[in-house]
């Protein structure tokens, strides 16, 4: 990986630094629906429902009560959030160490699509592996769609970010696992890495930790 003139790394968080399996979800949710009923949600496309939930414009509350609605499910609001909490896997150790180091070199930034449910998890992943309290301990600033509002790969999401920083989109890279929120930094100026597995960012950055 080129870094010249880099200075500053935006990181997506599920599939960079969290291990993920969006499918785990969407079988657990599965078991509380009618027999042959099927819920719309994958890495690249996902119901309005889903939408709403990552651009703060559903609550954890509204989120279930439609889950329960759309797909019929029948479930408590423990069985929900923690079949929607199965794709969240693990954070590997040396991710954690590699950001440390890293955020001594570069400003970081962490921008992810994501959710009340999953933020609370998130930071109880954290707390309960890794000396620090949160996610948010690890970056100078981070954004989460259902808080800022916007989400991937909408352009407004990355401008902000720039703008709010005083970034310069050439010596920014953008880190994700999904090919259109790289795509739609791309056409941003921004410089781009595309981590498609089974890449790491620990594999990425070996030499900037050595």
């Amino acid at each position: 990986m080129e870094l010249t003139n880099v200075k500053n790394i935006i990181f997506d968080l599920g599939g960079v630094i969290i291990n993920i399996d969006y499918q785990k979800s969407i079988h657990e949710l599965e078991q509380y629906c009618p027999k042959g009923r099927s819920i719309e949600y994958s890495q690249k496309a996902q119901s309005q429902l889903f939408d709403l939930f990552e651009t703060g414009n559903a609550s954890p509350e509204d989120f279930r009560r439609e889950l329960r609605a759309t797909y019929h499910l029948d479930a408590t609001d423990d069985q929900i959030d923690n079949a929607w909490n199965a794709m969240l896997l693990d954070i590997p150790a040396e991710r954690i160490e590699l950001l440390r180091e890293l955020g001594k070199k570069y400003r970081i930034f962490l921008l992810s699509n994501t959710n009340a449910i999953h933020l609370k998890r998130f930071n109880e992943m954290v707390e309960h592996s890794f000396t620090i309290p949160s996610l948010d301990s690890l970056f100078e600033r981070t954004y989460y769609s259902h808080l800022i509002g916007q989400r991937k790969p909408d352009a407004i999401v990355f401008e902000q970010i720039l703008e709010q920083n005083g970034l310069k989109r050439e010596e920014t890279l953008f880190i994700d696992d999904s090919i259109q929120h790289i795509e739609s930094a791309d056409k941003l100026g921004l410089r781009t890495l595309f981590l498609k597995p089974p890449l790491t960012i620990n594999q990425v950055f070996g030499d900037e930790v050595a």
